[in-house]
């Protein structure tokens, strides 16, 4: 049992919650069928499949509350499992930050978050795709090194005081590294979707190995700043770091890029470029996301910042009570609105710049101005007079994308991409930055 309708489930669901004498209990099920492949020097070195379901039980009682799981659903197990729940509630210390659970929500049309494609997709379907990425890499003579998975899941949540949510999905993964054979030369592209029908593999791989070819013999040039065009992935990475730290209590208590002194926060002011648009949309066709979070708060569309202006923070229910301040849950996808350029029109436009196609390993320096360091990989490439002229070698850079924000020169259009560091989805453009800072020479290739 892995994939439940929504009747399947909240019937399953009914059953459990009898079984309840606590004050209050709710309920998390889901499960999931996957498949993947993962290959290494041309040729595949693992495949499998996994399903996984699980239940998850929270009792309380007054502000004391106890969590159990399990995974087998006869009449007996749910029993059992909801009695061991109470009495790991009643042995706990009681929790001054513990909300008493949501009643029914209302949570509006269901996102189009399932695509039937991805769901009936086979073991065949992905060997095909990764032997049409394969085939690009051999016809080149490169090595390529890459990971193919599908997934479609189901969650559902009820409490006892009237509550019941239910979403399903399905998602695609890929990623693909090439390099050439003397290991001088490297390439990337990762692609994401709801919808298998949307990757191709063959394209991708392509991108990746003429990057690799492009790459060889690099040249070392100055660190320093630099205008740069960063691809929506390397984007990603460095704007997730912004979207993860949009939390109202970080900010109040001083924790954040967004806390000001005296216990203020930088919510209402201009904090990036005013071309900045920064959202969520749980209904985005290209980016649809569950309608509620795991807390059973309903999801909306929000806009997070609006020409360059803060405009909300998401919050847990217990600070948005305390404070009174608006109670948003954290979204499950971010959208950043973008130009009507393609990457090939904003190199052509650039004098001189860094194109950079993929930055890794990301690591904190100063979470109060979100300052980062990292590294450039997989095809970083000096461009002039609008034409890309050599392959560089990588850097060691030093930002916040606070500062890349309001150094901003140009967006091109806005695409689905994932973070390489998070392998969360986005849907953000390509964007040429002034004054990007790289702070050492790296030999990694």
């Amino acid at each position: 049992m892995a994939i439940l309708t929504k009747e399947q489930a909240k019937a399953l669901l009914t059953k459990a919650i009898s079984y309840s004498k606590a004050e209050q209990c709710e309920l998390n099920l889901s499960g999931s069928d996957s498949g993947n492949i993962r290959y290494a020097r041309n040729s595949v070195s693992t495949s499998g499949g996994i399903s996984t379901n699980s239940l998850v039980i929270t009792s309380a009682f007054g502000k004391k509350s106890g969590t159990a799981t399990i995974n087998e659903f006869d009449d007996a197990s749910l029993e059992k499992v909801v009695r061991r729940s109470e009495e790991l509630a009643r042995l706990a210390p009681e929790n001054p930050e513990f909300m008493s659970f949501l009643g029914p929500q209302q949570y509006g049309t269901d996102s189009p978050t399932f695509s039937d494609s991805t769901a009936a997709m086979s073991a065949k379907e992905r060997a095909d795709a990764v032997q049409a990425s394969l085939s690009q890499a051999k016809e080149n003579k490169l090595t390529a090194a890459g990971f193919l998975s599908n997934r479609m899941g189901f969650s559902a949540m009820m409490n006892s005081k009237g509550l019941f949510a239910y979403n399903k999905a399905t998602n695609v993964a890929f990623n693909i590294t090439v390099r050439t054979q003397d290991g001088k030369g490297s390439g990337y592209a990762t692609r994401g979707y709801n919808d298998f029908k949307k990757l191709n593999t063959k394209t991708d791989t392509a991108v990746a190995a003429k990057k690799a070819l492009a790459s060889v013999a690099a040249k070392a040039i100055e660190p320093g700043k630099y205008t740069v065009i960063l691809e929506p992935t390397a984007v990603a990475v460095m704007l997730e770091n912004l979207f993860f730290n949009m939390d109202a209590r970080q900010a109040d208590e001083g924790r954040s890029f967004m806390s000001k002194p005296g216990g203020k926060t930088k919510l209402g002011e201009q904090l990036v470029d005013e071309r900045v648009n920064i959202y969520s949309d749980p209904w985005n066709a290209e980016l649809p996301t569950a309608v509620w979070a795991s807390d059973g708060r309903p999801q909306q569309k929000i806009n997070w910042i609006e020409k360059g202006v803060v405009k909300n923070l998401y919050t847990s229910r217990y600070w948005a009570q305390k404070t009174g301040i608006k109670d948003i849950p954290s979204p499950d996808g971010a959208i950043m609105q973008g130009g009507t350029k393609s990457l090939e029109e904003l190199i052509k436009g650039t004098e001189k710049g860094i194109l950079v196609t993929r930055l890794w390993y990301i690591r904190s320096v100063d979470p109060q101005t979100l300052l980062l360091t990292g590294l450039t990989r997989d095809g970083t490439f000096y461009i002039e007079n609008g034409e890309i002229k050599f392959p560089i070698k990588n850097f060691r850079f030093n930002e916040s994308p606070i500062i890349m924000l309001n150094n901003l020169d140009e967006m091109g259009k806005s695409e689905r991409t994932v973070s390489a560091e998070s392998d969360t989805n986005y849907l953000l453009p390509p964007l040429k930055i002034k004054d990007f800072t790289f702070t050492s020479l790296s030999d990694a290739v």
